[in-house]
């Protein structure tokens, strides 16, 4: 983990919080991640799906409610997705 922290500090993504052992996600880093979530939602994910075999009824309705309650959680949190 200590690696994969050195190298996301070093890209400067994020940046470690004062006397602590705590990290913070930097602008960049921020910008990073949505870029790489608006990727996935935009394209990836359309692009996978005819090749993706369809989920049984019963994982896709618990992948459905989780994605609600992230969604929610992003509404709460003012989180621009």
């Amino acid at each position: 983990m200590s690696y994969e922290l050195r190298r996301l500090r070093l890209h400067g993504l994020i940046a470690r919080v004062p006397k602590t052992h705590r990290y913070q996600l930097t602008d960049e880093g921020l910008r990073t991640a949505m870029f790489y979530t608006r990727l996935y939602v935009r394209l990836l994910r359309p692009a996978m799906a005819p090749v993706v075999p369809p989920a049984a009824p019963s994982s896709r309705t618990i992948f459905n409610a989780a994605q609600a309650a992230i969604d929610s959680w992003c509404d709460d949190a003012h989180i621009a997705a």
